[in-house]
């Protein structure tokens, strides 16, 4: 028999198209049958053993007399070998039988022989001689074989028989650890004191950053609930409530332009404590993210460092830094005067050296195409220098010190950063608020243009410096974020995070002299420093959250701020502002995006491999084939009548 098995093969999608099968096959109700054994579990241990199978026909090679299926389940795949001289009635049924076919099998697990182990297997070294076969379903042609990792399947057509998507091994393997970080991460915090608690999907809607998905009440015509951005206000009033300790795996829905790291609904990690200091809840959330790293097989380093918004932005341009690479370096006081005037940079602003290590020899073509990095609104912020031979022989003793400051060891891409010369940006005196406040403007442009161009250049020699490569895990505290951020569009001043968050204690005559300036991108508003803070892993924003604002008067002038008058605030906040009067303690928390942490640890491209049903980047879900319109008299019992 083993002799015969070796010329065994496999159907190609062809032959399984083409080859002959019955019009309708008699199918077998599974009663009292029960599974013994998942496919993935079977070793040599369990040889003689009678086990019952379930699972998926995952592939079949016919060999006259012998049948060989792999039956495939979540756990993985078992050899099934059904004989002809010793069930020939057994053998007919399965000779019918295709990929996706529905099986219960019973039989014998045996040893294979030496020379037909497959070390590829699990299951490998066992093989189960079928004594007894139930047909529970037969499978259309899928548009794919869920079992054939050779096969490159369009997206769409993966989202559109998303059901036969997550048959695939690479999908179990992303929703398993889903399942177990998950469970980990409510495990610790149940753990720390705290209460799992719902909150609502239908509330009203509240300025979270962006547009909120609407749902028309029958009941009330012409009034909404909004589905919740974040369970915002309702973890606020839990602390209210005394409840001390809460946390929520929760659903939230933003209507907001999708990317990789987006979905319009998704999950993140919310919790909120009463009486904390900043560090109790970062000292939480290394917490749970060292129980969900390690039960995906990583261990991370504890406490996380920490680092002030400004000065991210002074070392890398961006408020979630990618800790992998160096940090820019302000090299202006090295540079003598005559090297600004020649360089025709902005003396007033700074000039920062970005560093790439490891990226060697560049040819002058190679060079050229950095120009290609920069976008036409970048490039009338910064101007770049990349040859340091050039600027060397001008002014060597000035560039060996930036070489030294800078860290440059040999092969590093050594690229200076500056403003370019217009009118001379003038210098701030220290009695003038209002300059410094311009100038530190100014300089943040420099800086962030000049970040998005380290990036760039990361991206661009990823492949010769490695560092995005493995897993390297450089976590983040970005704390001390502003209160308010300046909208050019509106002309005015609006939240940075959300506005509930505490500001330092020392910045409140700051909001006092702000609030009689909201219409000024130089007011004192863009200087206030909020109790907020950000957690980063590689330069991606795994989450955020603050202190709050637990003091009903201080809250009403936030809201001043954002340009609410009293009749406005009483009318989007009077539940809250009310609240806030019995009695609020101090309170805080922060939020994470599960679907986030996932995809970076299954090293997914895209938040759609670590969610069972995503959307489109079109917000569609084209299994469902949704949204759809519904019909005028769903409308009409909700009062709505359609615009076209």
């Amino acid at each position: 028999m083993r002799e015969r098995r070796a010329s065994c093969r496999t159907m190609d999608k062809a032959e399984f198209l083409s080859a002959p099968r019955k019009a309708t096959m008699q199918l077998d109700f599974l009663g009292d049958l029960k599974r013994t054994h998942r496919c993935g579990e079977l070793r040599s241990a369990d040889a003689g053993s009678t086990i019952t199978l379930m699972g998926w026909v995952n592939r079949r090679r016919d060999h006259g007399n012998l049948i060989f299926i792999d039956l495939r389940d979540r756990s993985g795949v078992t050899q099934i070998v059904f004989d002809k001289e010793r069930n020939p009635e057994m053998h007919a049924r399965v000779e019918s039988v295709r990929n996706e076919y529905v099986l219960a099998v019973t039989g014998m697990v045996e040893r294979r022989a030496e020379n037909t182990i497959n070390p590829k297997m699990e299951t490998g070294e066992i093989e189960v001689i079928a004594s007894e076969l139930k047909l529970l379903n037969e499978s259309k042609v899928p548009p794919f074989f869920p079992g054939d990792a050779n096969v490159n399947v369009n997206e769409e057509v993966r989202l559109k028989y998303r059901y036969l998507d997550l048959r695939r091994p690479e999908m179990h393997a992303n929703i398993e650890m889903r399942h177990r970080v998950t469970l980990a991460i409510r495990n610790y915090l149940a753990g720390e004191g705290f209460y799992e608690i719902e909150t609502p999907y239908m509330t009203r809607s509240t300025p979270e950053g962006a547009r909120d998905y609407l749902v028309p009440s029958r009941v009330h015509p012409g009034e909404f609930y909004a589905l919740p951005q974040s369970p915002q206000i309702f973890k606020q009033l839990l602390m209210i409530g005394g409840l001390d300790r809460y946390f929520q795996i929760a659903r939230c829905f933003r209507d907001e332009d999708l990317r990789a790291d987006r979905q319009p609904e998704f999950t993140q990690i919310d919790l909120e404590l009463s009486f904390p200091t900043e560090e109790t809840i970062h000292g939480v959330v290394e917490g749970f993210l060292d129980a969900a790293f390690t039960a995906a097989g990583y261990s991370i380093e504890r406490p996380f460092p920490q680092m002030p918004y400004d000065e991210a932005i002074r070392l890398y341009g961006i408020d979630k830094p990618d800790l992998r690479l160096p940090a820019m370096t302000d090299v202006k006081a090295l540079l003598p005067a005559n090297a600004l005037e020649t360089l025709a940079v902005d003396r007033a602003l700074p000039v920062v050296v970005i560093r790439t290590p490891k990226v060697g020899e560049l040819s002058r073509k190679e060079r050229d195409e950095h120009k290609t990095l920069l976008s036409e609104k970048q490039g009338k912020v910064i101007k770049f220098f990349d040859d340091f031979k050039r600027l060397e022989k001008s002014w060597p003793e000035a560039i060996a010190k930036i070489r030294q400051l800078s860290g440059a060891e040999e092969g590093d891409l050594l690229v200076m950063v500056a403003a370019p010369k217009k009118a001379e940006t003038v210098a701030a005196s220290s009695g003038d608020a209002a300059a410094v406040r311009r100038l530190q403007r100014d300089s943040y442009a420099v800086y962030a243009n000049a970040g998005g161009f380290r990036l760039a250049l990361a991206q661009r020699y990823a492949a010769r410096h490695k560092a995005f490569e493995g897993k390297t895990f450089k976590f983040l505290w970005v704390t001390d974020f502003p209160s308010f951020e300046w909208n050019e569009e509106n002309e005015t001043w609006t939240f940075a995070h959300h506005p509930f968050t505490s500001l330092h204690e020392d910045h409140m005559e700051l909001l006092n002299e702000g609030v009689r300036a909201l219409h000024d991108p130089n007011s004192a508003l863009g200087a206030i420093r909020a109790r907020a803070y950000d957690v980063v892993l590689n330069g991606t924003e795994l989450g955020s959250g603050s202190i709050r604002i637990h003091q009903q008067e201080v809250q009403a002038k936030i809201f001043e701020a954002l340009g609410m008058d009293e009749a406005e605030q009483k009318l989007r906040f009077g539940f809250f502002l009310e609240a806030l009067q019995y009695g609020t303690p101090p309170h805080g928390g922060v939020a994470l995006g599960l679907d986030r942490i996932v995809m970076i640890l299954a090293g997914a491209p895209s938040l759609r491999e670590v969610i069972p049903f995503p959307k489109t980047a079109a917000a569609t879900d084209l299994m469902m084939e949704a949204p759809t319109p519904v019909t005028a008299a769903q409308l009409k019992e909700l009062s709505i009548a359609i615009k076209k």
